[in-house]
């Protein structure tokens, strides 16, 4: 395990847990933002521009971890707190309950073969971080007759499917056995104490082999993208050539007539700063590689916000919400970044509140507060399983100490706990565990209804204090967001120029109605709340 940090605007900021496990890092340490972000382009990717992507409502999936639906199919062994019996029976027994979050995405953990008990480490393969054959499904997981089913059912709900694509370091093993078509990709070692071998893109054969796997499932199952791991691991060409690998397979299926296994959205995973996302995700506007990339600094601001991160670094008001560090602009133009407040190497909100030792009695509002800010961004956003129940282990403040590895309990791996599933698991939840996640499926119903939020370019209008908002807006709707990171009540004085013409704003979950006139309007923000005004 390697530990990197980030800095912003000279001040360390998030702890960055650069692990072998999932988001792994090259021991050196990420470069500071610039101080100068390029300046915020005319049109954004997401703003305004009908794309399907931008609406993406994901919802995030750690395979070994989440729901034990064939006795046959275990691990058993693992990093974190679960018993290690997920498998993809137990995501499709799961798939009404996720579906009833009003959510139109999964995205899997990796899914394929890791030849468990050949590499020394049994709890590594059962992350699927480190596989060694990338064309069948891991036995402890299931099958690929299961997968296809997962895939066809999850389809038939409205849920596109994202396969894990770890296609820069494989087992310490190697790979297996050749591809379909008789491929093998090159390898090279990752030194001293690296858990796998890493690619080798110098050799040709290597990304041959690669855009083999990622077309395949698209043309072979229908997924509908990949979550892209590492994905500094590879070079800018090697992605320019694997997306549009990608991109010809989904056209083909589409052109076959086919509804599903045509978006083919790719999103990496660069768990460092805006330079270095920029850097080795995106590429430049004039010749692009990736269009989305998960948006790590922006989680970073929204947990300083509402509470600590892993660093314990946290209340810093709104203004962290819109810092040079975090913004939009430090991206390229055709850049989708991809919100999300947990995956399974992050820790818990649930957790980092009770690190940050906030009052109990705030718990679920702050998570209200979190998820209303992820639904008032443009463009895809993704949800950790559990989540939406608020999960958290139990004590955590009281428990990292020590040897954290043995209890499962360190921040890389914190978050890999049993999924909680009603009626598939025996899970019942609480009185306030069954509000949030009705809140949430409510708050994700709002987002697809309304193209201001998923696709509108952003108005700033006050990120200080204890204030954040923006008017989101496309040609058909304006949407005023507002939102209060304290525990005390605050008010707004909303500049009417700021908007088109209209009387009202109407609160989109209250439903109560605010008379406009004057030059401008004041809007209670009651605490850890955010509200969502639409102009009519």
């Amino acid at each position: 395990m390697k530990q990197g940090w980030l800095r912003h605007g000279g001040l360390i900021g998030a702890a960055l847990l650069l692990t072998a496990c999932g988001s792994g890092g090259s021991g050196s340490e990420p470069r500071p933002p610039s101080a100068n972000p390029p300046p915020a382009p005319a049109s954004r990717a997401c703003y305004g521009n009908d794309q399907p992507a931008c609406n993406l409502r994901t919802y995030q999936v750690m395979v070994e971890s989440f729901v034990d639906g064939d006795g046959s199919a275990n691990y058993g062994v693992g990093y974190g707190p679960s018993r290690h019996n997920g498998d993809l029976q137990g995501i499709i027994d799961s798939l009404d309950h996720i579906k009833s979050l009003n959510v139109n995405a999964i995205w899997l953990t990796p899914v394929f073969d890791s030849c468990a008990g050949q590499g020394g480490d049994d709890r590594l393969d059962a992350t699927g971080y480190f596989a060694c054959d990338f064309f069948n499904v891991d036995p402890h997981f299931g099958s690929n007759a299961q997968l296809k089913t997962l895939v066809d059912e999850a389809h038939q709900r409205g849920l596109y499917v994202f396969l894990d694509g770890v296609f820069g370091h494989v087992s310490k093993v190697g790979v297996s056995k050749p591809s379909p078509e008789g491929r093998l990709p090159a390898l090279k070692s990752g030194g001293a104490g690296y858990p796998g071998q890493l690619v080798d893109y110098g050799q040709p054969e290597s990304l041959a082999y690669f855009k083999e796997v990622a077309r395949y499932w698209v043309l072979q199952y229908g997924i509908d993208g990949w979550r892209l791991d590492q994905a500094y691991q590879l070079g800018l060409d090697d992605w320019r050539a694997i997306r549009a690998e990608v991109a010809r397979a989904s056209a083909a299926r589409k052109a076959a007539g086919q509804q599903w296994g045509t978006l083919g959205y790719m999103v990496g995973e660069v768990w460092k700063g805006a330079d270095e996302i920029r850097a080795q995700a995106y590429g430049p506007s004039d010749n692009p590689a990736l269009s989305s990339a998960f948006d790590f600094p922006l989680r970073y601001g929204l947990v300083q916000a509402l509470a600590v991160e892993e660093s314990g670094k946290g209340g810093q008001g709104a203004s962290v919400l819109d810092a040079s560090w975090n913004k939009v602009e430090n991206y390229p133009d055709h850049a989708m970044p991809n919100l999300m407040l947990g995956n399974h190497d992050l820790v818990r909100f649930g957790d980092l509140l009770e690190r940050g030792n906030f009052n109990p009695a705030d718990y679920w509002q702050r998570h209200k507060a979190a998820f209303s800010f992820l639904a008032a961004r443009s463009g895809p956003i993704t949800l950790y399983y559990g989540e939406e129940f608020g999960d958290e282990v139990p004590g955590f403040a009281n428990q990292v100490g020590g040897d954290c590895a043995a209890q499962g309990l360190c921040d890389d791996h914190v978050a890999r706990s049993d999924g909680k599933v009603p009626g598939v698991t025996g899970f019942v939840p609480s009185t306030e565990q069954s509000d949030l996640k009705q809140w949430l499926g409510q708050l994700m119903a709002l987002r697809a209804a309304h193209p201001a939020l998923y696709q509108g370019e952003r108005v700033k209008l006050v990120a200080e204090g204890s204030v954040y908002g923006d008017i989101k807006q496309t040609a058909g709707e304006q949407v005023v967001y507002l939102l209060n990171v304290s525990t005390t009540p605050q008010s707004y004085s909303l500049p009417l120029a700021k908007l088109r013409s209209g009387s009202t704003l109407v609160d989109l979950q209250s439903g109560e109605r605010l008379a406009m006139g004057g030059s401008s309007l004041t809007v209670d923000l009651p605490p850890l709340t955010g509200r969502f005004l639409r102009l009519e």
